[in-house]
């Protein structure tokens, strides 16, 4: 009889297990709806969504990483959602909780593929970055280490992940698919908010001083899921370069209508931003896009469209009563008032910073300078321009090496897409190398590489284009014709 039992349990040990955590989930339900009301059964439900997610977590560190990419795009929302709880702490968890399942299932995982120029470069920016806690003008350490996690830490813990667990032409595709599901989802929920209105939450956020940079002449600029409409607008131009990038590719007529679609989504939703910096994004991302295609007439072709639209814009009155045209003319007009105190910040901040060859440190520019070094002038002056924040907190130094090391990582990118044979393979990494020089051309007007999910976007594509040579090998071994179905 205990033979039977022992070899039934040995037979069955995951339904048994199974039907034991149910009932005692059961029981724990039970006794907490007499307890504390509805409130108790949804707390263990949460625990139990959460073990399963680390279960899961931890036997396959993709299903961890899928989870915080999706924070990254949610994260303006449960923001403003939340106002009162540090919702974005979760964000270096979850990462976090990646790299600890990398590191329990290290063995599954070629650790050589990490020695190349772009995982390097961000160990090295982690390090300066890391240093400036040394540097005498630096204020609050809180500031200090909540710019280090965007400027830094999350470079440095993002850029391996492609070289190690997303390898694959199948992981392409799903991150090409990722980045398009949820902007064109952002691009709805910003739909919402224009003709729908804001939720309680986002009212909230707008009285506490954002009514000023989001309501321009009574009308909204749309922020839709993310930080802020500077954010939205150029995450939504980058997609814009990254869709109509892969519709002028070699793939069906059935993609190709897809890639239309969301080409018109995506420069719908940077139209309703209201984000003028984005029109520039996008034109340097077309322009790097048809350059590297080599398709030189249709540069040309293009430049002359482009030409003619900053024409129309510059020297004609064409579509000025549409808020989102008018909007995006101001961004040509040198006597804009906008465009004027940017111009005097600058004056200010290069008469503050020109015995700072080091910079101000880190935390002493942006919403982390007026929240925690307030005390300090130069907090106290906007950027407006993430590359102006460079040279704030990082100094002409730190400045130089931020722009040499983008400019190489951007170079090499060009050098690696350049020498692509397979021609579906090649239109996508120009797409994403299209993609990251809009996102770095846009970060001159806004704060746009070090906000989500444009950076971890940026971060993974570089990624991505540094392993298109083993994918474009793969591909002329298994399929010597060139042809393929992804």
């Amino acid at each position: 009889m205990l033979n039977k039992l022992n070899t039934y349990i040995a037979d069955n040990k995951k339904k048994i297990i199974f039907f034991i955590v149910s009932m005692c989930l059961s029981i724990v339900v039970a006794g907490s709806i007499s307890k504390f009301g509805y409130l108790g059964p949804l707390c263990a439900v949460a625990i139990a969504v959460m073990g399963t997610f680390l279960v899961a977590a931890f036997k396959d560190p993709r299903r961890a990483f899928w989870a915080y990419f999706a924070y990254c795009f949610l994260l303006g929302f449960l923001v403003k959602s939340f106002l009162q709880v540090p919702v974005g702490l979760a964000l270096e968890a979850i990462l976090l909780l990646t790299w600890c399942s990398i590191l329990i299932n290290m063995d599954k995982f070629n650790w050589q593929n990490l020695k190349n120029d772009h995982v390097l470069l961000s160990v090295v920016w982690f390090v300066i970055s890391f240093l400036q806690i040394l540097n005498p003008n630096s204020g609050s350490l809180v500031a200090w280490f909540n710019e280090l996690r965007f400027v830094a830490l999350s470079w440095l813990l993002i850029a391996p992940l492609v070289f190690l667990i997303f390898n694959t032409r199948a992981d392409l595709n799903r991150f090409i698919t990722f980045i398009f599901f949820f902007s064109s989802l952002a691009c709805l929920y910003g739909v919402k908010q224009l003709y729908l209105g804001l939720t309680s939450g986002e009212q909230q956020w707008m009285v506490m001083g954002n009514e000023m940079t989001h309501i321009i002449k009574g009308k909204l600029r749309v922020f839709s899921i993310y930080s802020d409409a500077g954010q939205f607008g150029a995450s939504q131009a980058i997609m814009a370069v990254i869709s109509l990038t892969l519709l002028t590719g070699p793939f069906s007529f059935g993609k190709k209508i897809i890639f239309a679609l969301a080409t018109l989504v995506f420069i719908y939703g940077m139209a309703i931003s209201g984000t003028r910096g984005a029109l520039f994004a996008l034109a340097a991302g077309v322009a790097t896009a048809l350059f590297l295609s080599k398709n030189f007439k249709v540069l040309f072709v293009g430049i002359l469209f482009s030409v003619s639209g900053f024409v129309v814009l510059k020297y004609t009155t064409i579509g000025e009563n549409i808020f989102q045209i008018s909007r995006l003319r101001s961004a040509l007009n040198p006597e804009d008032a906008s465009f004027k105190v940017r111009l005097d910040n600058q004056v200010k901040l290069k008469s503050i910073l020109k015995d700072l060859p080091f910079g101000a440190g880190l935390g002493m520019s942006g919403m982390n300078g007026t929240t925690y070094n307030a005390d300090k002038v130069i907090a106290n002056i906007q950027p407006d321009s993430y590359w102006v924040k460079v040279w704030v907190m990082y100094g002409v130094v730190g400045l130089l090496i931020w722009f040499a090391f983008t400019s190489y990582i951007i170079g090499t990118c060009s050098g690696i897409v350049w020498k692509i044979q397979n021609p579906k393979l090649r239109a996508k990494m120009i797409a994403l190398t299209a993609g990251t020089v809009a996102c770095f051309i846009c970060s001159y007007g806004n704060e746009v590489m070090n906000g989500m999910p444009s950076s971890v976007i940026m971060f993974m594509s570089w990624s991505f284009v540094y392993i298109a040579p083993w994918l474009d090998k793969e591909l002329q071994q298994t399929e010597p014709d060139g042809t393929n179905h992804n």
